[in-house]
């Protein structure tokens, strides 16, 4: 037995919903961005959290037990430290979150300075010269890698491992060969040098801190990256390919352009990179960079990347740079055995990932 509406009800308009009450509440429970969500949920889902947390132990630690660590040329040497990592560890973050490695970085870096290097002496030109020959050279090899991924479909692992053994080789043999050593010549006297010392491996005073220019890249590559991820399309085309690639074809992204644009931009911070190299030391041993890639790929992991990729920030890998300066020098100050220092690699990069996990955990379970 139904019952039958007045007709006061059949005939007036129904009162709009009151405040917090009716369908605008249904929505704004059904539709997730509407959800308010507290500063410790927010905090919890941020992929760099791990990091945070980590560096600031370690600061507080190395503070407690190296009485040098928190004078002033000691805190520079940390930030320089952290910066030769960080500049490279930015860019392999954001090919990580898009589902990939480069396992030629470390020689990449080296490869770039003995261009630049070589190009200028044997040529006798102006060093920017060679500073320009390096970059184009550079980015060919990260095209090289981006372009050979996408059209054979090989795991990354495998070609940039044979990018890896063939810049080993390379930078060895053709140094022998054109300088007799290997080592590059000097050049301190050449044109242009000072100016490209400036821009690659100058000092700033900043206070009682004298910071390397290193510092300033690394933290520009910081926030460029940052900006992309988060404020750009390209940003959610890395993130949606590192998640899955056929799910991102499938929405329009353009997943091989994106993936070369990435080595692209690993292949940027390696030049970066390679021309500190050159204009802080005038001379490069062609031997050098074997094994960094493997601690870029670690101050990634240690920020919050996955390696399966799709999640990750430039914050944390950051961070995670940041851990390993702290930890090279802090080792150094406390008057510690510095073989010690790997073992405190492994080990940070074991807790850290860890952490990651739990707390990537408790943020999708707080959703």
């Amino acid at each position: 037995m139904t019952a039958t509406p007045t007709p006061t009800s059949a005939s007036s308009p129904a009162p709009p919903p009151a405040p917090g009450e009716g369908d605008g509440v249904s929505a704004a429970k059904t539709d997730e961005r509407l959800v308010h969500r507290s500063l410790a949920r927010r905090l919890l889902g941020r992929p760099e959290l791990g990091a945070v947390v980590g560096a600031v132990a370690v600061f507080v630690f190395f503070s407690v037990a190296a009485d040098s660590f928190l004078r002033a040329s000691s805190l520079s040497t940390v930030l320089y430290a952290s910066s030769t990592i960080g500049i490279m560890a930015v860019p392999v973050a954001l090919l990580m979150i898009g589902g990939e490695f480069d396992l030629s970085t470390g020689v990449m870096v080296t490869s770039s300075s003995l261009v630049s290097s070589m190009f200028s002496y044997q040529m006798t030109a102006n060093v920017w010269v060679g500073v320009g020959v390096s970059l184009l050279v550079t980015l060919g090899i990260g095209l090289f890698n981006g372009y050979l991924l996408v059209r054979t479909k090989l795991p990354s692992f495998i070609i940039t491992l044979g990018t890896f053994l063939m810049l080993t080789g390379l930078n060895l043999g053709l140094t022998k060969l054109i300088s007799g050593t290997v080592s590059t010549k000097s050049v301190a006297d050449m044109d242009g040098f000072e100016s490209a010392r400036s821009i690659f491996a100058s000092e700033l005073t900043i206070g009682d801190v004298e910071i390397q220019i290193t510092v300033v890249w690394w933290l520009a590559l910081v926030a460029l990256a940052t900006w992309l991820l988060l404020r750009t399309r390209a940003g959610n085309w890395i993130f949606a390919v590192g998640g899955g690639e056929d799910t991102a074809r499938a929405v329009g992204v353009p997943v091989a352009r994106t993936k070369i644009a990435l080595y692209l931009g690993v292949a940027l911070g390696a030049w970066i990179s390679g021309q500190h190299l050159l204009f802080n030391y005038d001379v490069v041993q062609s031997g050098e960079g074997v094994g960094n890639e493997l601690i870029y790929i670690a101050a990634a992991v240690i920020g919050g990347c996955l390696l399966t990729g799709g999640y990750g920030s430039a914050v944390g890998a950051a961070m995670g740079a940041l851990l390993f300066g702290m930890t090279s020098k802090g080792i150094i100050y406390a008057q510690w055995e510095p073989d010690w220092f790997k073992f405190f690699l492994g080990a940070m990069l074991l807790i850290a990932t860890l952490l990651n996990a739990w707390i990537r955990r408790r943020a999708e379970a707080n959703r």
